[in-house]
């Protein structure tokens, strides 16, 4: 089972479950469809209640009715500018690929008009002037990749998608555009399909940072074939952890320290133990070489932290009877002399 294919479910189990919600469905009929849900989720190992899974699977902000919208909307544009002739389809064409200077002068017009109005914020105005634009000039590909900048200021993604393809069906050479499909797709979570348009761009301008910065991002959201996140091994030089004390396993302790006072129980002052140089050299050391990340994975010391954490500050004797924290005490107690 592919994963497009369970986004797909997932998007039929919201559609499904919000019709229930806002009384699409008459009250006669939501036991069954409630049961029907039931039945696709399982056949298609989909469960709209896992958190995982619909953070996996979502496509919000877009909804499989605004999808389906943009599909009606595209086909009917399509049909309605369809010529009925040989005669009008070149008349047509030649109109598309040839519009006259007056036309590509109220074109830009319209285009400063939508670039003002997206300064303000003002995204819908923006989209009508853009629309304007492109009636006038529907050979200029910058018309098309405003608009899709338009419409991903406004969340919608799937729109600026099709506007950054059309772009690129009037100049594949178009680099602005490959940028504004590699963000829409990393907006909607297709990350593979965010990477691939960043790829095309470079290709045309390999030093351009901003598609490198784009590529970088979405590589680290792709999930390796085994399934399990990228590591600090294998991600991008953006996402990498810095090995240094600062980093999140060093931080996260301090801060949590900081707040439980010294003496309880016979425990010394943690809160001056995390603030003291040699302390605090020393575990900058650990982060350096990878034993801080193994410290915290170590159960004894997780379940030791969580008993902090929660107000339960363990004794130094509880503490030195369990073989795995005096061995630790004994390593920190050697080197924090």
């Amino acid at each position: 089972m592919s994963e497009k294919q369970q986004r797909l479910v997932y998007s039929v189990i919201e559609f499904l479950n919000q019709s229930i919600e806002d009384g699409t469905v008459k009250a006669d009929d939501k036991e069954s469809l409630e049961v029907a849900i039931q039945c696709i989720g399982e056949a298609f190992n989909v469960d709209p209640l896992n958190q995982e899974q619909a953070e996996k699977l979502s496509v919000k902000p877009a909804t499989l009715q605004t999808i389906f919208d943009v599909f009606i909307k595209t086909r009917d544009k399509i049909s309605s500018g369809a010529p009925s002739s040989p005669a009008s389809a070149a008349a047509s064409s030649s109109r598309s690929k040839a519009p006259s200077d007056e036309d590509k002068a109220q074109a830009e017009t319209h285009k400063q008009t939508g670039n003002t109005l997206m300064s303000s914020k003002k995204y819908d105005e923006a989209i009508q002037s853009y629309d304007k634009a492109v009636a006038m000039d529907p050979t200029n590909p910058v018309y098309y990749s405003n608009r899709a900048a338009a419409y991903s200021s406004k969340g919608d993604h799937l729109a600026a998608v099709g506007d950054a393809e059309k772009a690129l069906s009037v100049d594949p050479n178009f680099v602005k555009a490959y940028h504004r499909l590699g963000h829409a797709q990393y907006s909607l979570g297709d990350f593979e399909a965010a990477a691939s348009a960043f790829e095309r761009g470079l290709k045309l301008e390999p030093s351009n940072s901003g598609l490198k910065s784009g590529l970088q991002n979405a590589q680290a959201r792709i999930e390796p074939a085994g399934g399990s996140p990228p590591t600090s091994e294998s991600a991008t030089p953006t996402t990498r952890r810095p090995a240094t004390g600062t980093g999140p396993g060093l931080g996260g302790m301090a801060d949590m320290l900081r707040g439980v006072g010294g003496g309880g129980g016979g425990m010394p002052d943690l809160a001056s133990l995390m603030n003291n140089p040699q302390m605090m050299a020393m575990a900058q050391q650990m982060a350096a070489n990878g034993g801080l990340a193994s410290l915290m994975q170590n159960p004894a010391v997780a379940n030791m932290m969580g008993r902090v954490q929660s107000g339960d500050m363990p004794s130094m004797e509880e503490l030195m009877s369990d073989p795995g924290l005096r061995e630790m005490a004994n390593q920190f107690g050697g080197a924090g002399r």
